[in-house]
């Protein structure tokens, strides 16, 4: 059988769906995509990628699906449970909600949520140190900033994307104590995840302010930042995936969430391997960092990537500890 490709828009009339589900093989693995959809060229699209590694090695089948609004994520996830897939990934703390009330609907289903936590037993909750690879890009703006000033774009004004700013912050500051960093945010609602242009015009509010590099987090939004920062002659940090291709030599780095090898990983192990429990993945289980490729190797200095590679050698071994935002709401 073809991968389920098909927006749920297309498949919510109601027995098609029940029919065309029903005809899938039994315990075929399965990832449903957060709003904003697969090639978003950030957190989906690394979930897809991993999950397209995992077909090629392996020959095997999956499915997956593109939710379009907030109510569709409940019938999705229903859905794929009802149909056997096992286990079902669902990428982003918006599921959270979702499978503390639909999990224990299906104890025989396997899922595993990123982003968040959810204490079902039949649910492995991922979650990525963010904070620390963003402290990393945090010091690679500083070392690389001739202006002192940076700037930070946020998606959904959230904790979570909180923690990656602090970071970020942190390892600036901690680099060059007199200098300074924008915070901005491109909206409260789910939507903030999707809106390029807004993201673009806070970033083009820091460069008028004087900032040279400014940091997306902000999902399919960061978009807007990298175009901004590469019409302004200015520097960008990408999120997630890999996002240096997008704007060579304007793109200074992209701060990794290797969502992509979580879902390789869930695929890979199936439900004989499955585990449960929480898995917090930082700099030191490979699970966060920098990308550094031929897109932007001539953009960082040789004593700005001395001080990165120290930084991520301190925050492995625990002689650095990066503050996380989320455990107390306080950002250093």
């Amino acid at each position: 059988m073809t991968n389920f490709r098909r927006h749920l828009g297309a498949l919510s009339g109601g027995a098609a769906v029940v029919a065309l589900l029903a005809s899938a093989a039994m315990a075929d693995p399965a990832v449903i995509y957060d709003l904003g959809g697969k090639f978003d060229k950030s957190f989906n699209e690394s979930a897809y990628d991993g999950a397209e590694r995992w077909k090629k090695e392996t020959g095997g089948t999956y499915h997956d699906i593109e939710i379009q609004a907030e109510a569709q994520r409940e019938q999705a996830v229903r859905k794929f449970a009802e149909a056997g897939y096992s286990p079902i990934v669902v990428t982003g703390f918006s599921f959270a909600d979702t499978l503390n009330k639909v999990a224990p609907d299906f104890p025989k289903i396997n899922f595993v949520q990123i982003d968040d936590v959810v204490n079902q037993p039949n649910v492995e909750s991922v979650v990525y140190k963010s904070n620390d690879a963003s402290y990393l890009a945090g010091v690679l703006a500083a070392k690389t900033s001739k202006t002192g000033k940076v700037g930070f774009v946020g998606g959904m004004d959230i904790p979570l994307i909180h923690a990656f700013f602090c970071g970020y912050k942190e390892g600036f500051m901690a680099t060059n104590s007199s200098g300074q960093v924008f915070e901005n945010y491109t909206g409260t609602t789910a939507a903030a995840w999707n809106d390029p242009t807004t993201a673009g015009e806070l970033a083009k509010a820091d460069f008028d302010k004087g900032a040279d590099i400014v940091y997306a987090a902000a999902g399919a939004s960061g978009t807007g930042v990298i175009q901004a920062a590469k019409d302004a002659g200015k520097m960008s940090i990408g999120v997630d995936s890999d996002q240096n291709y997008m704007a060579p030599g304007s793109v200074l780095t992209s701060v990794l969430k290797r969502v992509d090898n979580t879902v390789y990983d869930a695929f890979k192990a199936g439900d004989a391997g499955f585990k449960g429990g929480v898995v917090a993945l930082g700099v030191a289980e490979g699970g966060v960092g920098l990308a550094m490729d031929d897109n932007n190797k001539s953009m960082v200095s040789a004593d700005a990537s001395a001080a990165v590679d120290a930084a991520t050698k301190g925050i492995a071994s625990g002689s650095i500890k990066v503050h996380d935002y989320t455990a107390d709401n306080q950002c250093p």
